[in-house]
């Protein structure tokens, strides 16, 4: 019995497995042990500080959903560049859900965007979905604000696939960047330049966020 799975043991709650199931229905029931966010957290930090956090991050792929999500958080703990990507590399993968994909973000990323950018469009360009969606939801949290290019939105558009997950990665990404960069942005809307459904999704959440003003929720309206 390896030491994280001990640890998770001993904070489960089978109330919330009942619940965790419905958000992730993609995999097995079986993998969920129901361990909180906040616990998981907690775990995360021991284990980075431990003697077996190699052993832990080498043992994959991991059998229970919440090691996979406690070994995005150890790993996003990694304070050398260069160390976080590679164990990203080992481990993205073997992602099999949004939750894990999507719970933790590097501290490491905000201080090397220049080395960051390369691996990110690797990331985006991959078929794995949960890659390529850990690619695009890193675009959107490192490269909407001072270092934003309107080239980037481009690399977004051009993911295909029909999968859900991978799917609203994009809309997620598109309304984030018309909060934040409305005027590159709205061309793509303007100009259908996205797959239906993610065109209809983005506007709607554009149209929910409290970051875009009403006069272009609005117009975005008519987009529809």
């Amino acid at each position: 019995m390896n030491q994280v799975y001990e640890m998770l043991l001993k904070v489960k709650d089978d109330n919330y497995k009942e619940f965790q199931s419905k958000l992730v229905p993609n995999i097995s029931k079986e993998s969920i042990l129901g361990v909180r966010t906040p616990e998981m957290r907690e775990i995360a930090k021991e284990v980075f500080n431990s003697s077996f956090k190699d052993e832990f991050l080498n043992d994959i792929p991991h059998k229970y959903y919440e090691e996979n999500i406690i070994h995005m958080f150890v790993v996003s703990l990694i304070k050398d560049f260069d160390e976080c990507i590679n164990e990203l590399d080992k481990f993205l993968k073997y992602v099999d859900c949004w939750p894990v994909s999507d719970q933790a973000s590097p501290k490491c990323f905000k201080k090397n965007h220049d080395k960051l950018l390369p691996v990110v469009k690797r990331w985006i360009s991959s078929s794995h979905i949960y890659t390529s969606r850990f690619g695009m939801r890193t675009l959107m949290n490192e490269y909407l604000d001072k270092d934003f290019k309107e080239e980037y939105l481009e690399l977004v558009s051009n993911v295909k696939g029909d999968d859900y997950y991978l799917k609203m990665m994009q809309a997620w990404y598109f309304a984030t960047a018309l909060a934040k960069q409305y005027d590159s942005t709205i061309k793509y809307i303007e100009n259908h330049k996205l797959d239906d459904w993610v065109h209809k999704k983005s506007i709607q959440k554009a149209i929910e966020s409290f970051r875009v003003s009403d006069e272009h929720k609005e117009y975005l309206k008519t987009l529809r």
